[in-house]
């Protein structure tokens, strides 16, 4: 089986290195314009870009040192799959971490280590053929491990299996002080939990051991229900046995708002037969533990062409493709997964305004609270033209971790919409007051007081950053945005 050298527990640790020195390498540098997955917001920033350990310490003192005049202040990039701003920096400085991407199965101990810049995909594709899963990934392959480590990104199994930061055993950390730290669980301080959902904000993400879950292959069993309403949708994901991966799809387009595909899905507990249908969107070289790009959206999509009116026959026509119930049918695990990963670039569907993905949690029994805003958008004639339903589990010990128990929707809303952002607001104060929250690595608007509404234990997470980063090295346009990090005028 191919592995790559993570270069991780042996890496030099505590060193401290203000600046770069004589003969010290300074990773190639260019000037950029960044925007997130949603491309809503967009900011120029120098981009440095490390290929080890090292020239990522060097970037560190390049932007500590910056010239007079440029803002100081840096915050690591990985795929640029955040919906929103968390990934950049207006006028500061970015470290990309794509040239960082060696990992290293040990089969022995179940786990994978692996630099930050490694993709999910990219492990998945050596991780399955050998006989094991990560445990958690989102409803894209192409994630890198620091962005999944600092989103703490879920899955749709959250309810069995929690978020990628419970299976993170260790990881290495760059701190504003140039030291490399190795944390985990049992660390001294708050400083583990508060890089887990830390939105990169505790320091540079260098490489994480992962715990693994044996599988026997690509193969998931998926049951498929038709439901009729958003209520229908709720009682098939709480019904019993009913699988460890749950998502429902809502078609918020219709006429009869609310109705949809529930999906619930195991990992097969056999190999695919010869002859078995893998479905369409395998990728030979995964064997079907990722999707293969099927086509690209081009750059200059026209920006009038995604609307209701042409969203609304292929709703239909997604409902309709689905019988009413079915049961066990194989699929790849890249297929069933992740799904949109088949169509390349497809924000560009909304044009060159972009979109915003609003993701809430509520806790159960604030059903409510999804009602209405399914209602809100409704009235105020806002499009949804995705919308996706799922349950989890309990929350981490991770501060600003995004899941509680409750039930999840995201909504992907275009930017251009009229009324968006008061609307949003209406529903911050919404979920806020049930006890709910909005994820940060999807927001692109939020205010500094809907973020402390939110999470209560911000104070903790903030206590654990300060100690860390007292000079608040660490930021982004949307830690600055919300406060999460208040800007020190640099």
């Amino acid at each position: 089986m191919p592995t790559r050298d993570a270069r991780a527990p042996g890496a030099p640790r505590a060193r401290t290195r203000p600046a770069p020195g004589a003969g010290e390498q300074i990773p190639k540098a260019r000037r950029a314009k960044l925007s997130g997955w949603g491309g809503a917001l967009e900011a120029e920033a120098l981009v440095l870009s490390p290929t080890d350990i090292d020239e990522a310490r060097a970037a560190l003192g390049a932007a500590q040192h910056a010239a007079p005049g440029t803002r100081t202040g840096l915050i690591a990039r990985g795929m640029g799959r955040s919906y929103g701003d968390a990934a950049q920096l207006s006028g500061g400085h970015v470290i990309d971490v794509t040239g960082l991407r060696g990992f290293d199965l040990d089969p022995a101990a179940g786990t994978v280590t692996a630099q930050a810049g490694a993709t999910l995909g990219e492990l998945l594709a050596v991780l399955v053929p050998a006989g094991w899963m990560l445990p958690v990934v989102p409803g894209t392959q192409h994630v890198s491990v620091g962005g999944a480590i600092a989103s703490d990104i879920h899955g749709k199994n959250h309810s069995t299996d929690g978020s990628f930061g419970r299976h993170v055993e260790a990881l290495g950390l760059l701190t504003a002080a140039g030291e490399v730290l190795e944390l985990g669980p049992g660390s001294a301080g708050d400083l583990f939990s508060a890089t887990l959902g830390g939105m990169g904000l505790t320091g540079l993400i260098l490489w994480a051991r992962i715990s693994l879950k044996p599988v026997a292959g690509a193969m998931m069993a998926v049951d498929s229900d038709r439901v009729e309403h958003v209520d229908d949708a709720l009682a098939v994901l709480a019904a019993p046995d009913g699988g460890t991966h749950r998502v429902a799809w809502l078609d918020l387009v219709a006429s009869k708002t609310g109705r949809g595909i529930v999906t619930r899905a195991e990992h097969a507990a056999e190999p695919a037969r010869p002859g078995t249908d893998r479905g369409d969107h395998v990728s030979s070289a995964s064997d079907g533990a990722t999707v293969a790009t099927k086509l690209t959206v081009p750059k200059r999509w026209p920006a009038g062409l995604l609307r209701s009116s042409t969203i609304g026959p292929f709703n239909e026509l997604r409902y309709r493709s689905v019988p009413g119930q079915e049961r066990g049918k194989l699929e790849t695990i890249g297929k069933h997964l992740f799904p949109l990963d088949a169509l390349n670039a497809w924000p560009r569907l909304y044009g060159p305004r972009g979109f915003t993905q609003y993701q809430l949690v509520v806790p159960y029994g604030s059903e409510s609270v999804l009602h209405n805003v399914i209602g809100g958008l409704r009235r105020r004639r806002v499009p949804c033209y995705l919308c996706v339903l799922k349950d989890m589990g309990p929350a981490s010990v991770a501060p600003l971790s995004f899941p509680i128990s409750g039930w999840t929707m995201t909504l992907d809303i275009p930017w251009a919409a009229d009324g968006i952002r008061p609307l949003l607001d209406e529903f911050d104060v919404l979920v806020a007051e049930a006890g709910g929250r909005v994820y940060l690595s999807k927001d692109a608007r939020m205010s500094p007081e809907a973020l402390r509404a939110m999470y209560p234990e911000l104070g903790r997470w903030q206590a654990a950053r300060e100690q860390a980063d007292p000079e608040r090295l660490w930021r982004s346009d949307l830690a600055l945005r919300t406060a999460l990090v208040e800007s020190t005028g640099r």
